[in-house]
């Protein structure tokens, strides 16, 4: 049975809804504040259909409940919409509603973006609510085989991890905010007043001014360093790394380290901390299918790029371990599974799957091995890449297939999906421009050369979209089944494992250390699962790196 739940204000409206015979009883209307006990009054197989997650979970989490399964709407919506498999269902035509509003926008890491200020798109009521549900329902039983089974699979996987998504919001991972000052100040220096430059960086501020004989240059102005370096006869266009590395000059050793810490001090220096560190647990805003590809975002702290000099501040608290685990080269050996690619799966035996080509005689060395893998599911085709291309596709023509396919597919301007339905955009106005542009009467070699490469980058983004949102599918399976398993796990004082990160590829769980080894355990059992939901017995193996430490820079 799903039970329908809209918020209004601070009250809270619900019905049940039977699959078969849809709504079924009286609408009942309670304070939010009633919420919790009346979610644990019903059966434990109770299917909650709401909006968003995002909505209404994270008030349950803060009274102590948690709901086992759940239907993400908004999630579902964008699936099944956009879903090539029903392009020509009512809910694919249909005008756009109040569902297809856009979600608010994701911040780049360490932008100081605003955590607490952030909120849903909108409530809607409990009418549009079941008239949603209704609808794709409708969609996904309408479907022909195969399609219904995945993208059932795919709408019910994205659903548990808008669950997720809410559940690491509310854990957050635990931090230690004394290591991390104490880790700036070693690199930094010490805080610069009024939340200047800290001491080493001024210092290393001085070194470039003085060797530039600039007093007065801001090394953060691009624009001003460029103009010190020319005065300095120094011929630059950028102050890109690589550029700056291949001068000669006094000023660029203490340029590019003063760059280094510059970034480290404006990612994750002390108003990152103050932001995003709170009551021992750093809290960023997951977002669950906040890329087009499927993987997740987040709207602020930095979560998707947490640099190694501050690994060290994630650190399990006492009597506690953290489990963390990362599937190796994912994405090719998802490749593999999706051309049923018996030759590649075969490589892919082992942890390593860059010396499985070696070992098989494909590439010589394991650094030609991953720049082939990489330039196959990226489409470069320059130097190096370029010329070890030919082997893979001799070696393993399945899988290069279908990156190859998608790739033109992409080229032609159509859309591709992944294993389990996800579809990919049509491509953007720019695309189109640069085709019609290249058709026009009067056009030349210029128009045409700007169509080939719209269509060349265009068919790029395909040809990673089908390995990468199937990654992505892969990792949500992993996800939501390891969340089950960690339900029934407890150390013998009645502790439990929490989910606290995910990353694409990684995991982590914040242990009691009496079950640490019972975490690893399911983590790979997990692992098994996923491979064995989306891709039955093909004998492809999904090699996981587990470790159980005490802080998260000794997980690798």
């Amino acid at each position: 049975m799903d039970r329908a739940l809209a918020l209004d204000g601070d009250r809270v409206r619900a019905v049940a809804w039977h699959p078969e015979h849809g709504r079924s009883g009286q609408v009942e209307e309670f304070s939010i504040a009633a919420l919790p006990a009346r979610l644990a009054e019903e059966p434990a197989d109770t299917r909650w259909v709401w909006a968003d997650a995002a909505e209404l979970y994270p008030r349950l989490l803060r009274a102590g409940t948690r709901v086992s399964q759940a239907v993400d709407l908004r999630l579902t919506h964008q699936i099944l919409r956009r879903a090539r498999a029903a392009s020509r269902s009512p809910m694919a035509t249909a005008a756009d509603s109040a569902w297809d509003a856009p979600p608010l926008p994701l911040d780049d890491p360490g932008a100081g973006e605003t955590l607490f200020e952030t909120a849903p798109a909108g409530s809607l009521d409990l009418a549009e609510i079941i008239a949603e549900h209704e609808r794709q329902q409708h969609t996904l039983a309408t479907l022909p085989d195969p399609h219904r089974g995945k993208l059932r699979l795919l709408c019910h996987a994205e659903s548990i991890g808008g669950l997720i998504a809410q559940e690491l919001n509310h854990a957050g991972v635990p931090f230690s905010a004394a290591h991390h000052d104490r880790q700036l100040r070693e690199l930094l220096g010490d805080p610069g007043p009024w939340g200047g430059r800290p001491s080493r960086m001024e210092a290393l501020c001085q070194q470039v001014r003085a060797a530039l004989n600039s007093p007065q240059l801001n090394p953060d102005s691009p624009v001003e360093l460029i103009r010190a370096l020319r005065r300095a006869g120094l011929q630059v266009t950028s102050t890109r790394q690589w550029e700056l590395e291949q001068l000669d000059h006094p000023a660029i050793a203490p340029l590019l380290e003063y760059k280094k810490l510059a970034r480290l001090h404006s990612a994750n220096g002390w108003t990152w901390l103050d932001t995003w560190v709170r009551d021992g647990r750093f809290r960023s805003d997951w977002v669950a299918g906040g890329v087009v590809t499927g993987r997740w975002a987040s709207r602020g702290g930095g979560a998707l790029q947490l640099p190694r000099q501050i690994r060290s501040a994630v650190r399990a608290e006492p009597g506690w371990s953290l489990v963390v685990a990362d599937a190796a080269q994912l994405e090719p050996r998802v490749l593999a599974a999706m051309a049923a690619d018996e030759a590649m799966a075969q490589a892919c035996r082992g942890a390593d799957l860059y010396q499985g080509l070696v070992d098989a005689g494909v590439i010589e060395t394991r650094q030609q091995a991953k720049i082939a893998v990489l330039a196959a599911m990226y489409g470069s085709t320059s130097g190096e890449a370029g010329a070890l291309l030919p082997r893979l596709a001799r070696a393993y023509p399945r899988a290069m297939g279908v990156v190859e396919s998608a790739a033109r597919a992409g080229e032609r301007g159509e859309q591709v999906t992944t294993w389990l339905g996800r579809t990919s955009p049509v491509p953007g106005q720019w695309w189109q421009d640069a085709q019609a542009g290249a058709q026009q009467p009067d056009s030349g070699r210029e128009e045409e050369r700007r169509a080939r490469q719209a269509g060349r980058d265009w068919g790029r983004f395909t040809r990673n979209f089908v390995v990468q949102g199937t990654a992505a599918e892969w990792a949500l399976c992993w996800l939501g089944d390891l969340r089950r398993r960690l339900s029934t796990i407890r150390d013998d004082e009645g502790a439990a494992p929490e989910l606290v990160y995910f990353l694409h590829d990684e995991v982590m769980v914040h242990s009691p250390a009496g079950c640490a080894d019972e975490v690893a355990e399911a983590v790979r059992a997990a692992a098994r699962r996923a491979g064995e939901l989306l891709f039955g017995r093909f004998p492809i193996e999904f090699a996981l790196g587990v470790a159980v430490v005490d802080s998260y820079e000794k997980a690798k």
